[in-house]
């Protein structure tokens, strides 16, 4: 997800109906120039060589969202006839698959089908594995000097394993914030015997929105960090090969 407003105007977005190695490629019909998905970088026309401001998102289930947002906004458009809950592509992520229309060399370091949490800063690209994810539940690093903690939770559907979505295998989903609480200081946190992510200094109990939901924290939201939670490992190396991957605790 992108702040679309560059050099102080506002853009509208449609896709141009190409792809550069297995990923959409925007347009804006202002100028007219192509944008990459992954990076956000203007590849042909006037703003080629920009990047447009990456903001935070993540994929979450349904019921994650409405229980932490009762109240949020939904965007959809009842009457376009569009089947919002089908999947075209099913089977495109298992296990052992081959990306859809991708020619380039694959990184085999991970499986190419991968789910990655991965965060890009300076000149610094780290990712981390939905496998590994789902086995330590929270994750630590340093990228580029900034502290940052990756969260795990179950319970989100592949949008891409059935033709039907809600019947996609369960591929959780994941957090990225700072590893600073909101008095600036380090946290250090850990799943807890029930699969709960608590923090080591006050005990407090932690959702996967990165806000505290029990304890001496609880009400306090640790700050986001942008990136890209659940980029499918093919698309996110062959734009950035240098990308240092966690490989575990172990």
């Amino acid at each position: 997800m992108y702040r679309r407003t560059v050099d102080g105007t506002v853009l509208d977005f449609g896709t141009t109906g190409a792809l550069r190695q297995s990923n959409l490629l925007m347009y804006d019909r202002q100028t007219e120039t192509w944008w990459q998905e992954v990076g956000g970088e203007g590849v042909i026309g006037h703003f080629a060589g920009r990047k447009l401001e990456q903001l935070y998102l993540s994929i979450v289930s349904w019921a994650d969202f409405k229980a932490a947002h009762p109240d949020g906004q939904v965007l959809s458009r009842p009457d376009s006839g569009r089947a919002y809950g089908q999947n075209p592509y099913a089977g495109y992520d298992r296990p052992g698959s081959e990306p859809f229309l991708f020619r380039g060399e694959k990184d085999p370091r991970l499986p190419a089908v991968e789910r990655v949490a991965a965060v890009e800063r300076g000149n610094e690209a780290w990712a981390v594995s939905f496998t590994t994810l789902a086995e330590e539940r929270v994750v630590a690093a340093s990228v580029a000097g900034q502290d940052i903690v990756v969260f795990w939770s179950p319970g989100t559907a592949s949008a891409l394993d059935s033709g039907s979505i809600a019947r996609g295998r369960d591929v959780g989903t994941a957090g990225i914030f700072s590893s600073r609480g909101p008095d600036g200081n380090m946290l250090t946190f850990a799943p807890d015997a029930e699969g709960h992510i608590v923090d080591q200094q006050t005990g407090s109990q932690w959702d996967i929105f990165g806000r505290a939901i029990h304890g001496p924290l609880e009400g306090e939201q640790l700050t986001p960090v942008p990136g890209r939670i659940g980029q499918l490992w093919f698309s996110w190396a062959v734009y950035r090969p240098d990308t240092v991957v966690y490989q575990g605790a172990g």
